[in-house]
């Protein structure tokens, strides 16, 4: 059992995408269930997420976005306090943006061993308590 940390894009393709994105991220949530891996992803996933239906006016999606993220078993983590110092220190390199730190230092206060994401810039950061960080092409899982 591993606690895996969900990057907001994963939800946009569970539940929007189409094509290799949408099956992989499909196929990723089988394995996690098999395997009774503790999933989760933060506030700023649902936040995210909520974005684009609602600037569209596409309150049925929204609400499609709230009870996958509520009902599914994953676990919405807050932005806490205690995060706050990772926050800055990621912050403080400048090459991450504050929205990707939020998730970054959320997941590593959580202690995740993988933090999965499609956006490639986050591969390469050290984040003490996340163990791995990659995308969904190249979770080994």
């Amino acid at each position: 059992m591993s606690r895996i940390f969900l990057d907001t894009n994963f939800f946009i393709y569970v539940l929007e995408g189409a094509g290799r994105h949408a099956a992989r991220t499909q196929q990723l949530l089988r394995a996690f269930a098999a395997r009774k891996d503790e999933v989760m992803t933060s506030v700023m996933s649902l936040g995210e997420v909520l974005v684009g239906p609602l600037y569209h006016g596409d309150h049925a999606l929204a609400q499609r976005y709230r009870q996958m993220m509520r009902t599914s078993g994953i676990t919405i983590l807050p932005f806490v306090e205690q995060a706050t110092e990772s926050f800055a220190r990621i912050r403080a390199g400048g090459a991450i943006k504050s929205p990707d730190a939020i998730q970054l230092a959320t997941a590593g206060h959580a202690g995740c061993d993988l933090f999965l994401t499609n956006d490639e810039r986050l591969t390469g950061v050290r984040v003490k308590g996340i163990q791995f960080i990659t995308s969904f092409d190249r979770a080994p899982v």
